[in-house]
């Protein structure tokens, strides 16, 4: 049963205003074997229309910790940027147990990253892996720009092979054109996701039998709302 606790919060105003939070039970391990890769899509999606509408799920986070204490069996792993502008739990409504989220300024895979999504799917029972741009980022321009600064460079070269594959466009290649940046931003994207098929035959394998998907999405800086790709 949820437990509702009524706490008072001070208004930008400054005006007093009672909420009763929902504390949500912590998802089991036999709760999360019952989800699928598509439910849980269609819980961030849900998630992500609440966040846009301002009408996130008030919650008690003392009472989540105490209740997560024992174990964790989270939904998806996220890989998001580094960025502090995208609050990936509250961009989809989400709470503590729910999410394993990854940052890395530019959302590129590598080693670490890997094992970490191996461990969320395979050892922790993720269902989704899901990549998260975001307009406007970075990363990405410093990218499109062919930035040179101490370990900055090496982070790059992880963005540049998509750029340098978008070569072809007929428009200004550099970070002051938006609508190259977003090309360079969804393919970004769509190059993680073929790398966790390429490198790791671990997740390759769970999405080929149905057990995860692997998406991409990409989040909008302007309006909140995550497009999945």
């Amino acid at each position: 049963m949820s437990q509702k606790t009524k706490v008072n919060y001070r208004s930008e105003d400054g005006q007093e205003i009672e909420i009763t939070p929902l504390v949500e039970k912590v998802l089991t391990a036999e709760e999360q074997a019952k989800l699928t890769p598509d439910i849980v899509i269609q819980s961030l999606k849900d998630g992500n229309t609440r966040f846009l509408n301002n009408n996130l799920t008030a919650r008690d986070h003392n009472a989540q910790v105490r209740m997560a204490t024992n174990g964790q069996y989270p939904k998806a792993v996220i890989l998001s940027c580094l960025d502090s502008r995208i609050p990936v739990e509250d961009v989809f409504d989400k709470g503590i147990g729910d999410l394993f989220v990854a940052r890395v300024a530019g959302n590129f895979i590598n080693e670490d990253i890997l094992g970490s999504m191996e461990f969320g799917c395979k050892v922790a029972g993720s269902k989704l892996i899901m990549i998260l741009g975001h307009e406007h980022c970075g990363a990405v321009k410093a990218a499109v720009d062919n930035v040179k600064l101490g370990n900055i460079t090496a982070m790059l070269s992880k963005i540049r092979p998509v750029v340098e594959k978008l070569q072809d466009y007929k428009g200004d290649k550099t970070s002051a054109n938006e609508e190259f940046v977003h090309m360079v931003c969804e393919h970004n994207v769509k190059k993680a996701i073929t790398d966790i098929r390429e490198k790791s035959s671990i997740l390759k394998e769970m999405e080929d039998s149905g057990e995860i998907k692997i998406v991409g999405g990409v989040y909008d800086m302007d309006t909140g709302k995550v497009d999945f790709i």
